[in-house]
């Protein structure tokens, strides 16, 4: 993956072949994103998993074409020490017809061009809501990096 940062914004170029999730998980935990806003990403994905919520839990779509990344947005917290994303995304397959929804996961296929920014010092964090059964952003600054 190549990157550039330009104060609190980052540029990131995510490779062919490139499993997405792990990815901007390794850039997150190199460069010590805790707390941060994916703000667009384009490209290109060989395979994709969407979900939807159907109130109890996700139900996948399996994308096992290659779709044009068109819409990637979403937001980089922390749990239990770790990088933690939520994205969103919309694919476009040969024919045009835009899909969207959560990911789940996605395989890169040629790149991504992903624009991240960061806010330096800040923890998001990303605790289960029992009430609703999902883990959601908690924007509590928490401890200073």
């Amino acid at each position: 993956m190549q990157s550039y940062r330009d104060g609190h914004l980052w540029m990131l170029r995510v490779e062919d072949g490139d499993d997405l999730f792990p990815a901007l998980s390794d850039f997150a935990r190199t460069h010590g994103v805790r707390a941060g806003a994916v703000l667009s990403g384009i490209g290109m994905v060989r395979s994709a998993t969407l979900g939807y919520w159907n109130g109890q839990e996700y139900e996948p779509a399996e994308l096992t074409e290659p779709h044009e990344l068109v819409a990637l947005h979403g937001s980089v917290a922390e749990s239990d020490g770790a990088p933690s994303l939520h994205l969103h995304a919309g694919l476009a397959d040969r024919r045009h017809r835009l899909l969207g929804g959560h990911l789940l996961r996605a395989t890169i296929g040629i790149l991504a061009e992903v624009a991240v920014e960061e806010f330096p010092g800040k923890v998001f964090g990303r605790p289960l809501d029992e009430s609703f059964g999902l883990r959601r952003l908690d924007l509590d600054p928490g401890p200073t990096a």
